[in-house]
């Protein structure tokens, strides 16, 4: 696939986008890594969990790993994008199995040790700080998801309840301030409508709002 931008909402299929992952050159050791990224509530575990469903299906041996794992609490996601980056990417490029212990949201602690093997083909990370500048030269593919500060809002009280309404209006404040400084946002190689109203089969398709595909010799720049 050429490397393209539009600026109108326009179905994209995430086959496509996996062949053009496919086509370039790893960057994470022997490992290709999709990195999605947006505000909570966006969809991104969804977008990940379709993704990794249309990679297995063509035989590729993938893992989706949730920033939400990582994270030392609400405060705790610049943290979590430092494990990630220190004991799972950069083990993993340097030709040794990643490392990471889940965090359990309701003990309020890091729990059992799971394991990233450098044998992975497409490794999936979702989540905010997903993008973050420190994991570029990793990754194969950046995609960013969004929708209205509305609509998230809800799908996170639908999720977590109601009791967790400050946590959420302050992550969002929050993620708001980081995502400006790493302008994560035009960073991304392709953005996707996390509430699409034109028709579409979200197991198969992307509705996005701009595309920019990186060249296919970039692993080598």
């Amino acid at each position: 696939m050429e490397s393209t931008e539009t600026g109108t909402t326009a179905p994209l299929t995430i086959d496509s986008l996996l062949d053009h992952v496919q086509a370039t050159a790893p960057r994470l050791g022997r490992t290709r890594l999709i990195s999605i990224d947006g505000p909570a509530g966006s969809g991104k575990s969804t977008l990940a969990a379709n993704v990794a469903a249309r990679a297995e299906a063509r035989g590729l041996h993938t893992l989706v790993l949730h920033m939400d794992d990582l994270y030392d609490g609400w405060a705790g996601a610049v943290r979590g994008f430092g494990l990630l980056r220190d004991h799972v990417l950069q083990r993993i490029a340097d030709g040794r199995e990643g490392r990471y212990r889940r965090y359990d949201w309701h003990l309020g602690a890091y729990a059992e040790l799971h394991v990233v093997p450098v044998t992975v083909e497409l490794l999936i990370v979702e989540g905010v700080t997903s993008c973050d500048q420190d994991a570029d030269r990793w990754q194969s593919l950046r995609l960013w998801i969004e929708t209205s500060n509305e609509i998230r809002l809800e799908r996170g009280i639908a999720r977590d309840g109601e009791a967790l309404r400050d946590h959420w209006l302050e992550w969002m404040r929050w993620e708001r301030d980081h995502f400006a400084e790493q302008a994560t946002r035009s960073r991304a190689h392709v953005i996707i409508d996390g509430d699409p109203s034109i028709p579409h089969d979200p197991e198969l398709e992307l509705v996005t709002k701009s595309v920019a595909l990186p060249p296919h010799d970039s692993a080598a720049s």
